[in-house]
């Protein structure tokens, strides 16, 4: 998915909808991914395969369950595409569908307890939600002269 969003950005740049709201969720990507490592160090839970104790926090500093990193940047992925495209194709809703299934993956195999997973969607989707609302992406804010073009020509 991470690869699909940056493929899909370079190639449209950030002058059409889709190359825009691929870069939204390129920087919804960043932005869950460091919310999410500074909260995994910061909390330190016990992973389910570890324990059967959900309250175990604050222990190992290599317990990181909390929050689900992978939930987390599925959401923030897919909700700058359905908050774009919800209004024209509906069915553009189905891609939570993502998201669930990897957060029900998660607490199947004892990856993370089910608050891990549900937390991580909040971050992801807060995430997605806020870099929508943002005119321009802090991405390609910061690039040198921006990629606004991308690969992909008209002639």
């Amino acid at each position: 998915m991470i690869t699909a969003e940056i493929v899909a950005g370079l190639w449209e740049g950030g002058d059409s909808r889709l190359g825009r709201t691929s870069w939204q969720a390129i920087d919804a990507t960043l932005l869950t991914a460091v919310s999410t490592g500074v909260m995994k160090r910061a909390f330190r839970r016990t992973r389910p395969s570890e324990t059967d104790d959900p309250g175990q926090w604050f222990r190992s500093p290599h317990d990181r369950s909390f929050p689900s990193g992978e939930v987390a940047s599925m959401a923030a992925i897919v909700t700058p595409f359905i908050l774009e495209y919800r209004d024209d194709h509906p069915w553009v809703y189905a891609l939570e569908a993502l998201p669930l299934y990897d957060g029900i993956a998660r607490v199947k195999n004892r990856g993370h307890w089910q608050s891990d997973v549900l937390v991580g969607f909040l971050i992801g989707s807060a995430a997605g939600y806020y870099t929508h609302r943002r005119n321009s992406s802090f991405t390609l804010s910061v690039m040198p002269h921006g990629v606004q073009i991308g690969y992909r020509t008209q002639w």
